[in-house]
């Protein structure tokens, strides 16, 4: 499989090729709405951020990558027709400026205002040849290339019944993270005030050197975990065949939470905990060997001062999942202790994260860290001699709808690198937390993740529970 890292120094101009996303694994928690600053929409002439610049060059250089990620919304009731889905769409533009811009500009390019926009060439529509034709309408939604020159592009899919519909939403991640598309989910889709805006709260500022040596040695231990792995090189588990593929599983987001605060720990813990599991059985099932498992966790790093609808502001961190604390059979009976082995495991290394000085320095490095730097250091992270699989997680809303509509649940989909087993999200809509695996088509028992992911929340809640 193709490594991201090997690759030539960037062209000086900037030419949007295809997409990347999500999202961002360690969150703080939702804030209560009146500590929430006023929303902000940016200008619509919009410098390109560090982040954005590296995914441009990214692009460039491996062209046959696809860098896009995104979302799907699952409503229940009758679809649209795909000219007042245009309308809806082109509407609600109206408050996100940069949807309707493109890149230009050399070294230091910008979003600008794009004369030639055509809702047209960004919202389409594939219709399901009854139920059982499903699966296949909405893989083809998330296989379905852009337009030529879109950046984003939105997929009305219905036919399979009458009373329920998805809406899947793509993007290229030179324009956006995570963080940035669920704020466009809440823009298009959300109802009333946005009850998780993933929005760091103020940090107690420390004095100038003590910030810089804090980033600097942030920055330094983890370019020094890519370097580690430097002459490691993946044997392929399988031969991809193209076409990414979608499971999901949910559970009631409370549960999560409980688990998480039984132990000191989050929401986001249990569920990487419990993803290592699910690897764990999926392993033994498959017959994949996974002597190593790093996950690339995106960080949302956007100061409180900063609530636009476009670009990236995250950073990306390495974490090792302990998939091999303990023995399991194949059935996964057993697994209690080796559970909450792998959540103190993984509580270890996420508390530093969302310490305030941690979470300053981050901030610090997204906000100044140059160009080419910040361009290494993705294609180092992302390669897989050095990760393996994309790990985000999101808050999207309490509720959401489109025209009498309701949204009924959501998948986020994460970016999917060459080399990577697939790519996992966790979505916070509602009253449930929602698990969707992207994967090629042709990984093993890829259909079976999801599933057993649940199971593994179930083995945790089991262990965690008052006697």
């Amino acid at each position: 499989m193709p490594d991201l890292e090997q690759s030539a120094e960037p062209a000086e101009s900037v030419q949007p090729a295809e997409p990347a996303e999500p999202a961002e694994s360690v969150q703080p928690e939702p804030r209560a709405s009146s500590e929430r600053s006023a929303p902000s929409v940016p200008s619509p002439r919009h410098p390109t951020h560090a982040v954005d610049r590296a995914f441009l060059g990214m692009e460039r250089r491996r062209p046959d990558v696809r860098w896009d990620a995104g979302g799907v919304a699952y409503l229940g009731g009758p679809p649209p027709a795909l000219s007042d889905l245009r309308a809806y769409v082109g509407f609600r533009l109206g408050g996100l400026p940069l949807h309707t811009s493109r890149v230009e500009g050399g070294r230091r390019p910008r979003w600008q205002p794009d004369a030639a926009f055509d809702i047209d060439r960004h919202v389409h529509e594939v219709v399901a040849d009854g139920p059982a034709a499903w699966d296949s309408a909405l893989h083809t939604a998330l296989n379905a290339p852009f337009a030529p020159g879109a950046l984003w592009g939105v997929w009305l899919v219905h036919g399979h019944q009458p009373d329920a519909y998805a809406v899947c939403y793509r993007f290229r991640h030179a324009c956006q993270d995570g963080s940035a598309a669920a704020m466009t989910f809440r823009a298009m889709l959300g109802e009333g005030e946005p009850s998780a805006r993933p929005v760091p709260g103020r940090i107690r500022r420390a004095g100038v050197p003590r910030r810089v040596g804090a980033a600097v040695g942030l920055a330094t231990k983890f370019v020094a975990g890519t370097l580690a792995v430097r002459g490691h090189r993946p044997d392929a588990v399988f031969t991809p065949s193209g076409e990414r593929r979608l499971w999901r599983g949910r559970v009631p987001a409370d549960t999560l939470r409980r688990i998480g605060a039984a132990r000191g720990g989050s929401a986001h813990d249990v569920h990487l905990a419990a993803l290592a599991g699910a690897l764990s059985v999926w392993s033994a099932r498959s017959g994949v060997p996974l002597p190593r498992v790093t996950a690339v966790l995106p960080i949302d790093a956007r100061r409180p001062d900063e609530d636009q609808t476009w670009g990236n502001r995250c950073f990306a961190v390495p974490l090792e999942l302990p998939v091999r604390t303990g023995s399991e059979d194949p059935d996964g009976t057993g697994a209690g202790p080796a559970a909450l082995r792998r959540l103190d495991h993984v509580m270890a290394t996420t508390r530093k994260l969302r310490g305030e000085a941690w979470r300053q320095a981050i901030q610090d490095l997204v906000r100044f860290m140059p160009g080419r730097p910040t361009e290494w250091y993705l294609r180092r992270i992302l390669s897989p001699r050095v990760t393996n699989v994309m790990a985000t997680s999101m808050p999207l809303a309490e509720k959401g709808s489109l025209g009498e509509t309701q949204v009924m649940g959501t998948a986020l989909l994460p970016l999917v690198v060459p080399g990577h087993l697939f790519g996992v999200g966790l979505s916070f809509f509602g009253d449930w937390a929602e698990v969707s695996f992207v994967a090629d088509g042709a990984l093993p028992l890829g259909e079976s993740l999801a599933e057993l992911w649940e199971r593994a929340v179930g083995e945790l809640e089991e262990n965690t529970a008052p006697v």
